[in-house]
């Protein structure tokens, strides 16, 4: 395969391009910030750079890759998360209109498929039972409701492409993993003993290590009959407080102390939704149609190898 990936720099791009070179695949790492440019041929990858909100800027670094498949990782997120509704305005409009821009791209381009990245919070508030990807969306609410609007618009686009080019939509769970900014940010805050966890917070979430989410991207790619919509998230849910205790736990800190709710929700409005939100993730359908099976089964297998990769490197 001739592979663009759209967004290769970033803490999916990574480990994906490497994935995608190891399978002997060609892969062109399209990123906005040229001084990114070494970072992604370092990767394995040929650096294209171009604004996804330049659809001329785009349409010519597509045209010049050729790819037979696209994959959408387009975000702006900051290094260690939303805090904030406004943290997501940037990675709204490339959900927006960068998703638009690229999809006009490939199918101009002749692309055979495109993969892209949504996420679990396309499913809104949640419930306690893990969602199948058929179940009805709820209306958006809450401060993530911008956000949870702008996934819905990448996937509807992607779905209405499909008269043009294949197209599949990856629902991933939390992301996390060693050189994920979110999970290292995380971890520093942990051992500083800057984490607060909500009284009362009985949140619940679907996660997945980000190596598992890059096998999860080869399978959507290489699937001879992808459908549209998959979720993707390890096997077992865990709540919120576990989350965070399991981390403190692993890396040897103290676990994280509790504070007033309306404290924090001056603070990191976001992540308050996020500590009360019951929202796990069916995996049964990537698991039986795209043949995916997570190297990471649980969260807590996942966090030991993180921790140990950690303490494998040679800053560590």
């Amino acid at each position: 395969m001739r592979v663009l990936v759209a967004g290769a720099s970033g803490a999916m791009g990574r480990p994906l391009v490497r994935l995608l070179r190891s399978k002997g695949h060609e892969v062109f790492g399209v990123t906005r910030r040229p001084e990114r440019a070494a970072l992604v041929e370092a990767l394995g990858a040929r650096p294209l750079v171009a604004d996804a909100l330049d659809a001329a800027a785009l349409q010519r670094v597509v045209n010049e890759a050729r790819p037979t498949e696209v994959v959408h990782l387009l975000t702006a997120l900051p290094p260690e998360g939303p805090l904030r509704a406004r943290d997501l305005l940037a990675t709204n409009c490339l959900r927006v209109r960068g998703t638009g821009n690229l999809l006009r791209a490939s199918i101009a381009a002749g692309v055979r498929r495109v993969v892209v990245e949504s996420f679990a919070g396309v499913y809104g508030a949640g419930q306690p039972l893990p969602w199948t990807e058929d179940g009805p969306l709820p209306p958006p609410a809450g401060p993530f409701a911008e956000g949870v609007r702008a996934m819905r618009s990448l996937e509807h686009q992607a779905a209405t492409a499909r008269v043009h080019l294949e197209t599949v939509t990856l629902r991933f769970g939390l992301v996390y993993g060693p050189e994920v900014p979110a999970t290292i940010g995380l971890a520093r805050r942990l051992r500083r003993r800057r984490v607060f966890v909500p009284r009362g917070a009985d949140g619940l979430a679907s996660f997945v290590h980000v190596d598992d989410a890059a096998t999860a991207i080869l399978a959507a790619l290489e699937s001879p009959a992808a459908g549209l919509v998959y979720n993707v998230a390890d096997d077992r849910p865990t709540g919120i407080v576990d989350y965070l205790a399991m981390s403190a736990d692993v890396l040897g800190v103290p676990r994280p102390r509790t504070a007033p709710l309306w404290l924090l929700r001056l603070v990191a409005p976001l992540l308050v939704q996020g500590a009360f939100t019951r929202l796990a993730l069916s995996n049964a359908r990537a698991r039986a149609e795209l043949g995916w099976t997570p190297a990471y089964p649980t969260l807590r297998e996942g966090i030991a190898q993180v921790v140990r990769v950690w303490q494998q490197a040679p800053s560590a």
